[in-house]
């Protein structure tokens, strides 16, 4: 995945709203009321923990009773849990977009075992279909209303089959739904689960990814962009699916990364995990 990443000096734990272009600076400092300053949670360097005891590295897939543990912790994370609040005027569902909306994302933790990482969608903003390569990714809307679709490919490749981009193929589509935050987190596999997906912003979106183990170019995770191509655009005498049947299948054709995608990587700013254990 092609990022452009901004470098910042570390600021007090406010300027993280300033940066992200999510509230305005006050001009004036006012002191007459005194202001309760809500106490970190646990909630983050819990769900650290437990995903270093989870994730084993490549080549490994969480047991099921981690994926539950994992999931039943996600789904009662809250924007709060980041240093983030649901009042803030990014999220405000009227909130004016100009121009091509950008997807801006913050690496929260990173190993290279797991990653955390929490995505800014505004409305009408689309992460294009892509996949994940060997890993299992745990997904917790924590704020606004997204559409996702996703597809896995009918016949996964082999481990020693050759790439080609031009070539199309066949994939069964997993999800094509509307959430609403709160929900619960959804989790793909290597092969199952919909592991090429889509994200598409209805209102301004906040995302968590759990990703293990996290993309890197150097053990060949790298992130791969796909056009989908209804059933019917390909004849496959071998399927020989009825018309209804098609709709739940779909040519998938990878692709350059898409020229209007705007994604940029922000420096995290909220609550630290202590990974000194590492």
């Amino acid at each position: 995945m092609t990022i452009e990443a901004t470098v910042e000096p570390r600021r007090e734990p406010t300027a993280h709203v300033n940066r992200l272009g999510f509230a305005k600076r006050h001009a004036k400092k006012k002191r007459s009321k005194k202001t309760k300053k809500c106490a970190p949670t646990m909630a983050l360097p819990d769900l650290y923990v437990s995903c270093k005891e989870v994730f084993k590295g490549p080549g490994t897939v969480p047991l099921h009773q981690d994926v539950k543990r994992l999931c039943h912790m996600l789904d009662n994370m809250k924007l709060e849990d980041f240093g983030l609040s649901c009042k803030l005027e990014f999220f405000n569902p009227k909130a004016a977009v100009i121009g091509t909306p950008r997807v801006t994302y913050t690496i929260v933790y990173e190993c290279d075992k797991f990653s955390m990482c929490v995505f800014f969608l505004p409305a009408t903003a689309v992460i294009p279909l892509h996949n994940h390569p060997g890993m299992t990714v745990f997904s917790k809307l924590l704020m606004g209303t997204m559409h996702v679709k996703s597809y896995d490919w009918v016949d996964p490749p082999a481990t020693d089959e050759p790439d080609s981009p031009a070539q199309v193929r066949l994939a069964k589509l997993e999800a094509d739904s509307v959430f609403t935050a709160p929900c619960h987190t959804s989790v793909l596999y290597p092969t199952t689960g919909g592991n090429i997906h889509q994200f598409t912003a209805i209102t301004p979106c906040a995302v968590l990814d759990v990703l293990g183990p996290p993309y890197s170019n150097e053990d060949g995770r790298d992130c791969s962009y796909y056009k989908d191509f209804p059933y019917t655009a390909f004849p496959n005498g071998e399927m020989g699916l009825e018309e209804e049947e098609g709709d739940c299948y779909a040519w998938l054709e990878e692709s350059t990364v898409p020229e209007n995608l705007q994604m940029f990587v922000i420096k995290y700013l909220g609550p630290q995990v202590d990974d000194s254990s590492s």
